[in-house]
């Protein structure tokens, strides 16, 4: 009678389990399905953002471009100047040196590490991850900022820092209402801020076009503050001619 009565149990956790559980690809797919559907999120091809960004004291309006086929400008409003501080034309990633102010190239490493990952990421890192090479894991379940969320492991491509290949993982919580994400969480392996938490919180969704965004964002290292971002306005498929993604010469 005893085994008889396990296997009815056994029965029963079997038949409610999969009226209950969540896999990650389900959390996923409804986050995309929630926020306009895949093919919508599929026929983006550039993305212009405008906004203000603030570290610490200092607030400047910035314009960011991101393309499909990883390109990216970020130019921000200084002083009454307009400067790029960060750039990759697909293959070379570069910005302004503050100290000199002329426009420096990054590090073979790091221009290999950001067309792998960052570039990858495009539109959204969970878009098509399996054809990125990255890997999604459902942790389980946490509360975070008040909100019952569930965790996913992202492991995108490994990165190379100083010669040596390291692990790039991140911890996504997504609102279980809205199967949104809310916070994201990592160490960073690369970089001046190697080895420090960074995380970032999610906010303010807002429609672009047919896609939700979220415009606000927030992150910090190790507990303190250190960048915030507030969009204005994304626009999706917005003409990018007269953009030049190149370095240019040195003054």
């Amino acid at each position: 009678m005893k085994t008889v009565k396990t296997l009815i149990i056994a029965l029963l956790v079997i038949a409610v389990t999969p009226l209950t559980a969540q896999t990650a690809d389900e959390i996923i797919d409804n986050y995309f399905e929630n926020t306009g559907g895949k093919d919508a999120w599929n026929k983006i091809e550039a993305i212009k953002m405008t906004g203000d960004a603030s570290m610490g004291p200092q607030s400047f309006p910035f314009t960011q471009y991101l393309m499909t086929d990883g390109k990216m400008l970020t130019e921000i409003e200084f002083q009454g100047q307009k400067l790029i501080p960060q750039a990759f034309d697909g293959e070379q990633l570069w910005g302004l040196n503050f100290q000199t102010m002329q426009p420096e190239a990054q590090d073979a490493e790091a221009s290999a590490n950001y067309k792998k990952n960052e570039a990858n990421d495009f539109p959204d890192p969970f878009l098509n991850y399996e054809e990125k090479g990255y890997q999604v894991e459902l942790m389980g379940e946490e509360t975070k900022e008040g909100t019952e969320t569930y965790k996913i492991k992202l492991t995108k491509n490994k990165v190379m820092s100083d010669g040596v290949e390291e692990e790039n993982i991140s911890y996504y919580y997504f609102d279980k209402e809205n199967f949104v994400p809310i916070v994201s969480e990592m160490v960073m392996p690369v970089g001046p801020q190697k080895g420090m938490n960074v995380q970032t919180k999610y906010s303010d969704y807002q429609e672009a076009g047919d896609i939700f965004f979220p415009y606000a964002l927030e992150t910090s290292y190790n507990g303190q503050t250190g960048q915030s971002i507030k969009m204005d306005n994304i626009e999706i498929n917005p003409s990018v001619e007269g953009i030049d993604f190149s370095m240019p010469e040195k003054k």
